[in-house]
């Protein structure tokens, strides 16, 4: 029989914009407690992470205001899945549009154009998961109805920094009262 290590918790460190957790490990960590990142044309979101990234999984929870996006519209090698927790967006999928509400659950396999951008009259909260597999073979394909959106590749690239290199560097923030549903 294999006696089994148990896994370690991760203490959280305070840092000026909330709550991390540095290290492999399990931990708890409230959304409104954890440091989040204020990406300007698109929204607010916090990822749970510390100094180092999750291995194999990308989670962000996302506040969005009418017309801002999760990112630009693009693909990758590894599957995405999306829970609007509240309010609307509209999903951009492969150059058709569909509107999402509270509790739609969309599902990207690896190489879907896609991107969710806020609708409605209000904020909507989205939980963004993907897997993960490096930055290789991420696509920002040129597509009409994302530059409709503002949400779209003016030429298509495969380098992030080219996509997004007309928008503000994301800052780190701290939770706000509201964003989420209490």
């Amino acid at each position: 029989m294999l006696r089994r290590m148990p896994v370690p918790e991760v203490p959280l460190r305070e840092t000026e914009h909330g709550l991390v957790a540095d290290g492999d490990g399990w931990f708890v960590l409230n959304a409104a407690d954890s440091r989040w990142l204020d990406t300007g044309s698109f929204g607010f979101y916090c990822n749970f992470e510390g100094k180092r990234p999750f291995r194999e999984l990308g989670l962000n929870l996302n506040v969005l205001e009418p017309g801002q996006s999760l990112g630009l519209y693009h693909r990758e090698r590894a599957q995405e899945g999306f829970l609007v927790l509240a309010g609307e967006c509209v999903l951009l999928v492969e150059g058709e549009e569909r509107p999402l509400r509270t509790w739609d659950f969309v599902h990207c396999p690896g190489g879907t154009n896609h991107i969710i951008v806020g609708a409605g009259t209000g904020p909507s909260v989205v939980l963004a998961v993907g897997a993960r597999g490096g930055r290789k073979g991420i696509v920002y394909p040129v597509e009409q109805l994302a530059l409709e959106h503002g949400v779209g590749a003016e030429s298509e690239t495969t380098k992030p920094q080219e996509a997004y290199a007309s928008f503000p560097a994301f800052t780190r923030c701290r939770y706000r009262r509201g964003w989420l549903p209490e």
